[in-house]
């Protein structure tokens, strides 16, 4: 990122390879599994990278800062789309699997995975996010800590809080 601050703008490719697929997994979780939006925010998350390119200091971790654009990225969408409906399209879901001997099993998934997103879409965005960053995304208690602006402590009872909620929340869609 600090080459591509410097002028270099050819790197941002070789950003978005690295990174696109973490950042389209954040935003998908985020937004209750809606492809298309999480596919279009990336595209902005990129695009305020570049814009914002002088913003960036190399003082910590790229994804720290990548993290908080999308934050302010989904943020904006979410005021502008308050009236749009958070679903889970298992029919998205259920593309992906292939048929055979094992499609009754691809199906289960399915609906497991489904249950899990109405789940997480139930919770509060606060849970969700802290959810997504270290389960999804696997970052460490201290990066999302960075990223919230908050303690490595916090991080930790939020996300021992989130799950707990996550889990209840989900048991009562299972039955």
């Amino acid at each position: 990122m600090l080459k591509v601050k410097s002028g270099d703008v050819d790197r941002m490719g070789l950003l978005f390879e690295r990174y696109h697929r973490p950042l389209f997994g954040f935003l998908y979780h985020m937004l209750g599994g809606r492809v298309e939006a999480s596919e279009d925010l990336v595209q902005n998350v990129f695009y305020r990278m570049l814009k914002y390119r002088h913003t960036y200091t190399g003082a910590g971790e790229f994804r720290t800062w990548m993290y908080h654009l999308a934050r302010n990225v989904l943020a904006d969408y979410v005021k502008k789309n308050r009236h749009a409906a958070q679903h889970t399209d298992v029919a998205d879901l259920a593309e992906h699997l292939g048929g055979g001997p094992r499609a009754d099993e691809g199906l289960e998934h399915a609906q497991d995975v489904a249950q899990l997103h109405q789940a997480l879409a139930r919770l509060s965005p606060e849970s969700r996010e802290v959810l997504v960053l270290s389960r999804f995304q696997e970052l460490k208690y201290g990066e999302i800590a960075r990223v919230l602006n908050t303690t490595e402590g916090a991080v930790k009872v939020r996300v021992h809080r989130a799950l707990n909620e996550l889990k209840t929340t989900y048991l009562r869609i299972e039955n």
